[in-house]
């Protein structure tokens, strides 16, 4: 994968949400706070099968990544070992990102969709991003504006595919590309 201005400064951006303390690097701990904080936020009693279900996506993805992007080994993800991985490669399509993306993001919409219908209300979305990616009131309000439907719902596949163009799009502006808000 070509890693363009445009990506670095994008994952850069990811890897800030990633980096819970702010310490400059992505941990375990950063995933498990995240996920205590998204259930809690929502409700969530510890053994609330959903919130089980949610920490354990979590968990798995950090074991996915920081598998494939520790290359010294220290347990811990630095940007640049994050940059690198995508650069060789780490998602390689955007049908393959599909199929590993969708189980996290159902068990992320099973906590977060309070009606279970399959779309977030702009309080559900808000409170989510802030949760488990200490993400702005403001850039949750914006995204989820440019990504809802005329009834002011965001739907899973919009989500999905919000997150594919972030990952995967070049175009500035594609909405999917400020899905965590200004790159800056």
């Amino acid at each position: 994968m070509e890693i363009t201005a445009f990506l670095t400064r994008k994952l850069a951006r990811r890897f800030r949400t990633y980096d819970s303390d702010g310490d400059g690097f992505i941990e375990r701990e950063d995933f498990t706070q995240a996920g205590e904080r998204t259930t809690k936020a929502f409700g969530l009693v510890e053994d609330d099968p959903k919130a089980v279900r949610f920490r354990g996506m979590l968990i798995g993805l950090w074991e996915q990544l920081v598998s494939v992007t520790d290359q010294d080994g220290d347990g811990r993800i630095s940007l640049d070992e994050y940059v690198k991985a995508f650069a060789n490669g780490l998602l390689e399509t955007p049908e393959s990102f599909d199929e590993g993306y969708l189980p996290f993001l159902d068990a992320l919409m099973a906590v977060a969709d309070s009606d279970d219908d399959g779309k977030l209300t702009l309080e559900e979305h808000v409170k989510w991003t802030g949760a488990l990616m200490n993400l702005s009131e403001a850039d949750a309000r914006g995204i989820h504006d440019l990504l809802s439907d005329a009834d002011g719902l965001l739907s899973t596949r919009a989500l999905l595919d919000a997150i594919r163009e972030f990952y995967f799009s070049e175009d500035p502006a594609e909405a999917g590309n400020w899905l965590l808000g200004s790159l800056d």
